[in-house]
C-alpha cells in the first residue's frame, strides 16, 4: 500500500516549528515513561510484586497484563529496556503522533497476552520488552505500509538500531520472555494496519531541479509561437532579389591609349 503523497508549497520555516514542537513532545512523553519506570523499580524493591506479574493461565494472573510492563527483574533488565523505549518511543511519536498513541492499548495489552497464553505453568513475566518489541514493529511496517520519506527514514533507523527484535520472538535464551516479545510484535503489527491513515502524509518537498523544469516548460509554452514560428513558410519575406535580365550587353568605355614614347 502506499500513500498518496501532497506535492503541495511547504513554509520551511513553519515545517521546522512544527518537527521542533513535534520532537519536543515526542522527548517529554518519553522521558516521562522512563521515570515512572525508575520510581516503579524503586517500589518495586519495597513489596511483593509476584501479584503483579504475568502468570500464565492463570485467572489471577490476568492482573499482570496490565502491571506487568512497569516491573523489571534487575538494573540491567531496566536498562536494555529504558534505552530502547527512549529511542523507539520519540522515533515513534515524532513521525506517528496519533497512531503510535492509538497503538500503544494494543501493543500493552498483546505483550501480557501473548505472555498469559503461550508462557510456561507457573512462570512470571514482568518487563516492557513486549512493548519495546511492539514500538519496534510499528515504526518499520508503518514504513513498508505509508512508502513517504519520514516514514521511511523511520523504518530505517529502528531496523538499524533494533532489527534483532526480528529474531527475538522466537524462543532463544532461558528467562527471555520471548512470548510477551511475540505479543507485542503482533499488537504493533495490528495497530500498524488499522492505524497506517491516523497521522496525515506530510507534504513531499520537491527537488530543485523540478521546480527548474516546470518553469522551463511554463516558459516554454507561454513563448510558443512568438519566438518560434510553427512553420518556415511563416516567416515574413522582407526582401526578395530582382529578376535577372538576360540578353542585355553592358557597354563598358573604351581603354584610353598612351602616347608613343619619345613625345
Amino acid at each position: 500500500m502506499h500513500l498518496d503523497m501532497p506535492d503541495d508549497p511547504i513554509d520551511p520555516a513553519a515545517q521546522r516549528v512544527a518537527d521542533r514542537r513535534r520532537l519536543a513532545m515526542a522527548a517529554k512523553i518519553s522521558l516521562t515513561f522512563v521515570a515512572l519506570l525508575g520510581v516503579m523499580f524503586g517500589v518495586q524493591g519495597m513489596m511483593d510484586w509476584t501479584p503483579f506479574a504475568v502468570r500464565p493461565l492463570e485467572p489471577a494472573g490476568l492482573l499482570g497484563l496490565l502491571t506487568a510492563p512497569l516491573l523489571h527483574g534487575s538494573p540491567t533488565h531496566l536498562v536494555a529496556n529504558v534505552s530502547a523505549l527512549l529511542l523507539l518511543g520519540m522515533l515513534s511519536l515524532t513521525v506517528y503522533p496519533k497512531a503510535t498513541l492509538r497503538a500503544l492499548p494494543l501493543i500493552w495489552l498483546g505483550s501480557g497476552l501473548g505472555a498469559w497464553l503461550l508462557g510456561d505453568a507457573g512462570s512470571r513475566h514482568l518487563g516492557a520488552s513486549g512493548v519495546t518489541h511492539g514500538l519496534m514493529f510499528l515504526v518499520f511496517v508503518l514504513g513498508l505500509l505509508r512508502r513517504d520519506r519520514p516514514s521511511i527514514a523511520a523504518g530505517m533507523i529502528a531496523f538499524f538500531f533494533y532489527g534483532g527484535m526480528l529474531l527475538t520472538i522466537l524462543p532463544q535464551e532461558p528467562g527471555v520472555s520471548w512470548q510477551s516479545h511475540l505479543g507485542g510484535a503482533l499488537g504493533g503489527l495490528a495497530a500498524a494496519w488499522l492505524f497506517r491513515r491516523a497521522d496525515p502524509v506530510p507534504p513531499r518537498r520537491r527537488y530543485s531541479w523540478e521546480i527548474e523544469e516546470e518553469e522551463a516548460a511554463r516558459a516554454a509554452a507561454l513563448d510558443a509561437g512568438t519566438f518560434e514560428p510553427a512553420s518556415p513558410r511563416d516567416v515574413p519575406v522582407l526582401w526578395r532579389r530582382a529578376p535577372e535580365q538576360r540578353g542585355v550587353v553592358l557597354d563598358f568605355p573604351q581603354r584610353r591609349q598612351d602616347a608613343p614614347p619619345g613625345d
